[in-house]
């Protein structure tokens, strides 16, 4: 029997490539509403809405309910197209008995995007989790938490997959092994926060994985 029984996702960046997109988005946001912090959009990555209003849009509850709507807006025209190699990914650790999930920061609007764009979704995960699970956000291990819990394993029994800073060290917080993808963050800014690196899922299979890992001590 393998040592880890559940794979953990993060969803944009590490199921879908969806960070250029919400690069745009947020350049737009950030150069209407904030144009006093130059280049602001790029400190966004990895943070959830809430974070991102508490830190560059305190008190400004107008400008804020602008943003929610024109944010819903956009996440219904998203292209939501799967990181190389995911499904085949997916279907192989599945096919070796390992449970997975979707642990993200989206809500379940967002996720209904998702659903509509992609009918087959919901049949690549035992359980799907989103930011109305959780009680803390990332960097806080709560979700990874909560994602070996529904499965009733250890942490140190799942495997958890991120691409951003505020992810990975959640992951790390949860006592995970983890996996980092490269599609937000180049391969040298997230090394140090990773046990294993990966660009995408190509030829990327459980066995490769768990090879990989350097067990946590």
């Amino acid at each position: 029997m393998n040592k880890y029984q559940a794979a953990l996702f993060d969803l944009d960046g590490v199921v879908f490539d969806t960070e250029p997109q919400y690069t745009i988005f947020w350049r737009s946001m950030c150069e209407k509403y904030r144009p006093d912090i130059p280049e602001l959009w790029n400190k966004f990555k990895g943070q959830t809405l809430v974070q991102i209003f508490d830190q560059y849009f305190g008190g400004m509850s107008q400008i804020q309910a602008e943003i929610v709507e024109a944010l819903n807006a956009y996440e219904k025209g998203m292209k939501y197209q799967y990181v190389t190699g995911f499904e085949e990914f997916i279907t192989d650790l599945r096919a070796n008995g390992l449970k997975t999930a979707v642990v993200t920061s989206s809500n379940q609007e967002k996720m209904r995007n998702v659903y509509r764009s992609h009918p087959e979704f919901q049949q690549l995960f035992d359980r799907i989790l989103t930011s109305e699970d959780f009680s803390a956000s990332k960097p806080d291990p709560d979700c990874y938490l909560k994602g070996a819990a529904v499965f009733g394993l250890r942490p140190d029994q799942c495997i958890g997959f991120e691409d951003s800073f505020n992810g990975l060290k959640a992951v790390r917080a949860a006592n995970m092994p983890v996996i980092g993808l490269a599609t937000t963050n180049s391969q040298e800014a997230i090394q140090s926060y990773c046990d294993v690196v990966l660009d995408d899922y190509q030829g990327i299979n459980l066995q490769k994985i768990i090879a990989s890992i350097t067990p946590i001590q």
